[in-house]
């Protein structure tokens, strides 16, 4: 289960320039699994920078190709990270729950297999 909180209490009106009034926010977060997320997304961050570096360099497609595969392995390693925690804190509590909270996380787990399954 997701709880809601409102953007507006957490930024200034100058910053609030995201058009949606609520962000869902997860119920709970493993700090040493944030750590690791983190991380991981600022090597991923710095190897993007590489990746856009070799292209204006007009670097050998291969190379860039081969580095280009390995972000994307990076990034599905954040997402096993972060698919691990949904279903240990937010998809437990839905369903514990019962009831249509338990329906819609049985709805979003299919759909995120679906979408991490291509």
């Amino acid at each position: 289960m997701r709880q809601n909180k409102t953007r507006a209490a957490q930024k200034s009106p100058a910053q609030n320039t995201v058009s949606e009034s609520d962000e869902k926010l997860a119920v709970a977060v493993d700090p040493e699994l944030k750590a690791a997320a983190v991380r991981r997304l600022r090597r991923i961050a710095g190897q993007v920078r590489g990746l856009e570096s070799m292209v204006d360099q007009e670097r050998y497609c291969a190379d860039i190709l081969v580095q280009i595969a390995s972000v994307q392995e990076a990034l599905r390693g954040v997402s096993r990270l972060l698919m691990r925690n949904h279903l240990e804190h937010c998809a437990t509590m839905a369903i514990r729950n019962g009831g249509d909270s338990a329906n819609a996380m049985y709805d979003e787990l299919l759909d995120l297999v679906y979408r991490h399954a291509r």
